[in-house]
C-alpha cells in the first residue's frame, strides 16, 4: 500500500499541516456529493477532507465530470476506521512497507480501500467511485479506462510535490 519515502514524507507533511475546509469548499463538496455520501466524507478527519477534496479539484480540471470527482473524494474514506494521527499512519505506513507484523488499527488502515469501497457500494455509490476506493493503491482494475486511472492516480498524489507540478 504506502508508496515510496519521498511519497510517504509528503503525505506526513501534508496531513500535519492540513487545514480545515473552508465554508465555500463545504458548500462544494455538498454539492459534488448526495447527503449519504456528504455524511461519509465529512466523518473523515481533517487531513482526509483536505487531501479528497484537493483530489477533486484535480479530477475535475483533468475533465473527469462528477462521478471521477466523487470517486477522488471518497477514495479514502475507509482510513476513518483505524483512528491513526500523523504519528500512527506513519508508523503503520513503515509497518506496512517493511512487512512487520500488523496491529488490528494497523490492517485497518492498511486495508481502508477495500472498507471503503464496501461501505461505498452499500450506499449504491457508482462503479468508479468504488473501484478506485478499492484499487487505488493497486493496479488498474479493467473497468475504468486508463485514462481515467492516470488522472486519479495524478489527483491521489500529495498536494504540494507531484500533483501541482503536473496540474501547472
Amino acid at each position: 500500500m504506502p508508496g515510496s519515502l519521498g511519497h510517504l514524507t509528503s503525505r506526513f507533511f501534508e496531513v500535519l499541516y492540513a487545514q480545515p475546509l473552508r465554508s465555500e469548499e463545504v458548500l462544494e463538496v455538498e454539492s459534488w456529493l448526495g447527503p449519504a455520501q456528504a455524511w461519509l466524507f465529512f466523518s473523515q478527519t481533517t487531513p482526509d477532507q483536505r487531501h479528497g477534496y484537493q483530489a477533486a479539484l484535480v479530477a475535475r480540471d483533468a475533465g473527469l465530470g462528477p462521478t471521477g470527482m466523487r470517486a477522488a473524494l471518497l477514495h479514502d474514506i475507509g482510513k476513518r476506521h483505524a483512528r491513526l494521527g500523523v504519528v500512527g499512519r506513519s508508523i503503520a505506513s513503515l509497518a506496512i512497507k517493511t512487512r512487520l507484523p500488523l496491529t488490528k488499527r494497523w490492517r485497518l488502515y492498511r486495508d481502508h480501500g477495500l472498507t471503503g469501497a464496501t461501505e461505498l457500494a452499500a450506499l449504491g455509490s457508482e462503479p468508479l467511485v468504488v473501484e478506485f476506493a478499492r484499487h487505488h493503491h493497486g493496479d488498474r482494475p479493467p473497468a475504468i479506462p486508463e485514462r481515467t486511472w492516470e488522472a486519479l492516480q495524478l489527483a491521489d498524489q500529495p498536494a504540494k510535490t507531484e500533483r501541482k507540478r503536473a496540474v501547472e
